[in-house]
Formats: C-alpha cells, sequence, structure tokens
C-alpha cells in the first residue's frame, strides 16, 4: 500500500483566466510556474504545491462541461496553510484590495486546530487561509 504525504495540485475550472491570474499572483502570492497553452493549462506555484487554472473555453477546460456558477462551484473550498499567519495583516489586505474576508476562527485541519480565514476569488471559489496548529489568534 501507499501513504499519502501531501496535497500535489489541484484544478480549477474557471470562466476569466485573467481575473483569476491576477486574484493568485497578486493577492495570494502564486507565481506563474508553466503555461501550455495548447491545451490551456496554467499552473501556479502556491509554496509546495500547483493551483491549475483551466479555462472553460479551452481543450481542458471544455472536458468538464459547464463553467461553474451560481448553481454549482467546483468545490466547497479549498485550504492554503499560511506562515506566517498574521491576522490582522491578513484583514487589512484583504480590505485593501476590496476582498471579504471572514473573521478568524479555530478550525481544524491537517495540522490540528488553529486560527483560519475565508475568502473568496473571483469566481466564487472559497478559500481557507490556515495558521499553524495551536496559534492564538
Amino acid at each position: 500500500m501507499f501513504n499519502i504525504s501531501h496535497i500535489d495540485h489541484l484544478v480549477l475550472r474557471v470562466k476569466s483566466l485573467d481575473a483569476m491570474r491576477d486574484f493568485y499572483e497578486e493577492v495570494l502570492g502564486c507565481h506563474m510556474e508553466r503555461e501550455n497553452t495548447d491545451l490551456g493549462l496554467y499552473q501556479l506555484r502556491a509554496g509546495n504545491c500547483l493551483i491549475d487554472l483551466v479555462p472553460v473555453d479551452q481543450p481542458v477546460g471544455r472536458a468538464g462541461g459547464a463553467a461553474p456558477g451560481s448553481e454549482g462551484r467546483n468545490l466547497h473550498h479549498f485550504c492554503l496553510r499560511i506562515d506566517p499567519f498574521e491576522p490582522k495583516e491578513i484583514l487589512r489586505v484583504m480590505k485593501a484590495k476590496n476582498i471579504d474576508a471572514s473573521p478568524v476562527e479555530q478550525r481544524y485541519g491537517a495540522e490540528g486546530v488553529g486560527p483560519s480565514i475565508y475568502i473568496s476569488d473571483p469566481e466564487k471559489n472559497v478559500i481557507e487561509l490556515k495558521g499553524p496548529a495551536n496559534a492564538k489568534t
């Protein structure tokens, strides 16, 4: 058998590649690592993981059917473990970029209970920004 060590990547089907790239690069600090324009695959580095964006009007994205929207999303949410987790600074940055952010709450994750904040990207995918387990907020 085998053991899972971590999430390698996740793939989001997107309607607006430009808006989504701007959000993940400018707001969350990811950087474009690899582009395969023939397939419509844009891979952003997020720490030791990748977030892949596949536009719904390009080959890989078209394979998934209708675009995500108000009647259905790609997923419930995904969680990014961030370090350092400085809630006041995170909330300040989100406010400056006109991004709604949830209050800081203690939630359970892969490392245990720790602080987190929920935000949404331009296409309403929910992202949990997670701090270390047992950290006080």
